[in-house]
């Protein structure tokens, strides 16, 4: 096969160590030639790893995509607001563009993105790496053979785990609905995807409610301090304590604020970077739990439920059916036939890759469709991704709204998208 090459616009985790590492494992399918990373270490680490050389290495995506096209592909992993310009600009220089979730916050951004992958006849295809994995896969595969007639109603359960909340979404750079997106954008739209996805009907309706409950001032203990390790007197005793978390299992987290994993440098990051902020005292505006009721077009409803405050990182699903139930979590899928009474339990191969295989899985798939592309679309092509988008984005509506229920079809009129 053809090897491709890329450019990759935003080395930080997703990038650099999420989707980038395919290119290490198959060298000779993928290959980088060139970076954009506003962080100098970040930079150079990725340029090293994959023997870019220094004329190719960029500390910002204007100054690499000014330059004439020099690569098959661009991977665009910069943060949630900052994905509209350069995806339209690498889509404008005729690169297909793989970029990574969400869209962008602004429903008019993505439909705008939509418009322009189809003008340039490029691929846009969006990160939502569920789809690609072997749980979610069979799944869908599951439902597509009819093993439990036409689904009626589906419940999701995503548990994001107390200590990824407190660091993505208290701590990080996902905290802020005001610099990067709401919850239910920056860390559900892979829900609100695969809703979709295993409907397969337009979604009509939808209901929210959830709120930032725990991690505020107000819930600050007595004694707790601005900073973990400026003698704050209930640090040991604190579920969330930034000293326990990255100096023990979580070092490996602590990538999103130092290159080197050395006790001393993430001690350092623990001082002077938000990572090592008390929960209580942090700059975080977005949810913590949040609710989603949703109707599709052919009476059909889900119930998808998000929650920090859960001891594992996983998703749970139950989908019901007129000829049987089946449900899921981590790696296994239960199915129940109505007719026989007969309980099937299928075991699914964790990879060791991302998601589940979902990072890995998404590349694979990506490169195959560049090599093969004939105008047609991905799985996860911006025109599936935008209809998962308004989902979040109308759900986001309501719940702003006291759980307003919301018709979509009313709710793209009013955002003037159609």
């Amino acid at each position: 096969m053809k090897e491709l090459t890329a450019v990759l616009i935003g080395a930080g985790a997703r990038g650099a160590h999420g989707y980038a590492p395919y290119a290490i494992h198959y060298p000779h399918l993928l290959k980088f030639v060139a970076v954009a990373e506003s962080n100098p270490e970040r930079r150079a680490s990725f340029a090293k790893e994959h023997g870019i050389p220094e004329n190719r290495c960029f500390d910002s995506w204007e100054k690499l995509l000014e330059q004439p096209q020099m690569a098959d592909i661009a991977m665009i992993c910069t943060q949630d607001r900052m994905h509209y310009h350069p995806t339209l600009q690498a889509l404008n220089n005729k690169y297909h563009v793989l970029l990574e979730k969400p869209m962008s916050p602004s429903p008019k951004e993505c439909l705008e993105m939509e418009k322009a992958s189809k003008e340039n006849n490029r691929l846009l295809t969006i990160c939502h790496v569920l789809r690609y994995t072997p749980f979610w896969s069979a799944i869908k595969r599951l439902i597509q053979e009819d093993r439990i007639g036409q689904v009626v109603s589906i419940q999701l359960n995503e548990n994001v785990g107390y200590w990824h909340i407190a660091h993505s979404f208290v701590r990080g750079n996902w905290n802020n609905s005001d610099t990067s997106s709401p919850m239910i954008l920056s860390k559900s739209c892979h829900d609100m995807d695969v809703l979709s996805w295993l409907m397969d009907q337009p979604c009509v309706r939808v209901s929210s409610y959830g709120s930032l409950m725990h991690f505020h001032s107000g819930n600050a203990p007595e004694g707790s301090t601005d900073y973990c390790v400026n003698g704050c007197s209930v640090e040991s005793t604190c579920p969330y304590s930034a000293p326990r978390f990255y100096l023990g299992e979580g070092k490996g987290w602590a990538r999103h604020f130092t290159e080197e994993l050395t006790r001393e440098n993430i001690v350092k990051g623990l001082k002077e970077t938000p990572y090592g902020r008390c929960v209580y005292k942090s700059d975080n505006n977005v949810v913590d739990h949040q609710v989603v009721n949703m109707e599709f077009a052919n009476g059909a409803t889900a119930m998808f439920s998000m929650c920090g405050f859960t001891r594992h990182q996983e998703r749970r699903i139950q989908i019901m059916g007129t000829k049987g139930e089946l449900r899921g979590d981590e790696n296994k899928l239960t199915l129940l036939d109505f007719v026989t009474h007969e309980e099937t339990e299928i075991k699914i191969a964790t990879p060791t890759s991302g998601h589940g295989g979902g990072d890995s899985g998404i590349v694979s798939s990506f490169l195959e469709e560049v090599r093969n592309y004939d105008g047609g679309e991905s799985l996860t092509s911006a025109s599936a991704s935008v209809r998962s988008h308004l989902m979040a984005f109308a759900a986001e509506e309501s719940r702003l709204n006291h759980g307003k229920s919301i018709d979509l079809s009313e709710f793209a009129i009013h955002q003037r998208l159609f």
